[in-house]
């Protein structure tokens, strides 16, 4: 018996393809950032923080990450007690606290993109580029039907 033999339709095998194919892209890539001395979380938070053409917030970028908004908080002052990134009083709302990339975080940000493009190199120089643009095809109409239902 393989695997695979207990799932039955094309729906159950996509989605296991899915959530095995996310698992494995998480922890090679983590594997890859490993000596960078931030956890997972971290390098994710900056480079959604260096990309981000606005200003986020702690909570926006909790949401971004897909942890808890306490967690975000640790990791938030974890990240600008090591210099990487610094918080900013909004402008509009004393509340909320808005997220800058300050120059030592953008330099691991670089390190972070350049390890992401070359396990990307690494991995989809595998796959036959049509093949490559029918999966993202796909998978964006599905985050289309997912956001929408």
């Amino acid at each position: 018996m393989t695997k695979h033999d207990r799932i039955t339709t094309a729906e159950e095998r996509f989605t296991t393809a899915l959530h095995h194919a996310y698992r494995g892209w998480r922890a090679a890539l983590d594997g890859r950032m490993r000596d960078l001395g931030i956890s997972q979380a971290g390098w994710v938070a900056i480079a959604y923080i260096a990309k981000a053409e606005a200003p986020l917030s702690q909570s926006e970028v909790a949401n971004l990450v897909q942890v808890e908004a306490a967690t975000m908080v640790s990791t938030l002052d974890r990240l600008e007690k090591a210099g990487l990134v610094e918080r900013v009083a909004s402008e509009t709302d004393r509340r909320v606290k808005h997220l800058r990339i300050t120059p030592a975080g953008q330099a691991i940000y670089t390190q972070v993109r350049e390890r992401a493009e070359a396990l990307r190199a690494d991995l989809f120089g595998h796959l036959p580029p049509q093949e490559l643009e029918a999966a993202t095809v796909l998978l964006e109409k599905l985050q289309t039907l997912i956001e929408n239902s």
